[in-house]
């Protein structure tokens, strides 16, 4: 089975990703669970150098071979797309691709909650999406730029590593840049983002420091900016920003974070009752107390903050937690597993 037909298959079962490595079969995940392609035998070492090779073109190939890692992008004939990481374990190569669907979902559909619509109509300001890798970042913030693209005329420039959900524009302009191929890296795409004039701007991922002091400027300047961390909770979020810079750095950085911040939307992709997974987000929204926490480096005063904000539409993972187990959509030991205090009640 050639490695397209393997992606056809995990589109067709709904799966998140495909996995390829030497000495087990294909894998898919399913629903949070992975699950062998039963029909085709273990691979060895040629099997996954063909199955990986046959989607690479020759510069690729050549840049895989070379520095042992590789990102890149592959689309279906119905217009799927897979986020793909090629990569070698003990001397074989190995891959897994992240299924991104063809159509966009509204946020209806991924029941983000009003308050976060709020976020997406500001006119500057920087807005935080985050949590573990597979829960679904990608496409709330995808979600959230085509409100932002279905309701007012902006110009919209995301720079991505690499390109995952592909925009139409409605009433925006759209422009995506993949790092790699339009742009050298996150850092020297932002660099000379201002004289594109754009009015919203997507950070795939603020991964070093100067991707993250260069989001914080734009920010600053008067720009609405997305990003993502691989963080999950909002006060790590925070801490994380501010730990990345040297220490002589930290106090200005505080200050400058409580004034561009705008929110964090911290999620996790969990196992419903029945079957399939739900999004379970903690929201913070920056008011002057969480401005004053940011700025005196009380950071593990803003969980209370959060927790006590209700009237602001603000809401603690373990409360979201709490509230799904009681409307029933988990089962009490899921919510007890992804508590971060404690346990249900």
């Amino acid at each position: 089975m050639s490695l397209q037909k393997i992606f056809e298959l995990a589109v067709s079962k709904k799966a998140s990703d495909v996995h390829i490595f030497v000495g087990k079969p294909p894998i898919l995940r399913i629903e949070g669970k992975l699950k062998s392609i039963k029909s085709i035998d273990d691979l060895t070492k040629k099997d996954a150098e063909n199955l990986i090779f046959s989607i690479l073109n020759e510069n690729q190939k050549q840049k895989f071979l070379t520095q042992k890692e590789l990102d890149t992008s592959y689309e279906l004939s119905d217009n799927s797309r897979l986020r793909v990481n090629c990569f070698f374990e003990k001397d074989n190569p190995g891959l897994v691709a992240r299924i991104i669907p063809s159509k966009i979902p509204t946020m209806q559909e991924i029941m983000m909650p009003e308050i976060v619509y709020e976020l997406t109509r500001e006119n500057r300001g920087l807005v935080l999406l985050t949590g573990p890798t597979g829960c679904g970042k990608s496409t709330s913030l995808a979600s959230m730029i085509n409100l932002i693209n279905q309701e007012r005329s902006v110009n919209i420039i995301t720079l991505e590593d690499p390109i995952e959900f592909v925009f139409k524009p409605i009433k925006s302009i759209i422009k995506q840049r993949q790092v790699g191929t339009d742009t050298i890296s996150f850092a020297k795409g932002l660099k000379y983002i201002l004289r594109q004039d754009p009015n919203v701007i997507m950070v795939g991922e603020m991964r070093d420091l100067e991707t993250i002091a260069t989001t914080l400027t734009l920010a600053e300047t008067g720009h609405l900016v997305f990003a993502t961390l691989h963080t999950n909770s909002a006060s790590e979020t925070i801490d994380r920003i501010i730990d990345v810079f040297p220490p002589h750095q930290q106090d200005q950085i505080r200050i400058q974070l409580s004034m561009v911040l705008k929110g964090v939307i911290a999620q996790q992709l969990i196992p419903k009752k029945d079957e399939g997974r739900i999004a379970s987000r903690e929201i913070m929204i920056k008011n002057s107390a969480i401005a004053n926490l940011i700025r005196e480096s009380k950071i593990a005063q803003i969980k209370s903050v959060i927790q006590t904000s209700g009237n602001e539409k603000m809401i603690s993972m373990d409360q979201n937690l709490q509230r799904l187990y009681k409307e029933k959509v988990i089962t009490k030991e899921i919510a007890d597993l992804y508590m971060v205090d404690g346990k249900v009640k």
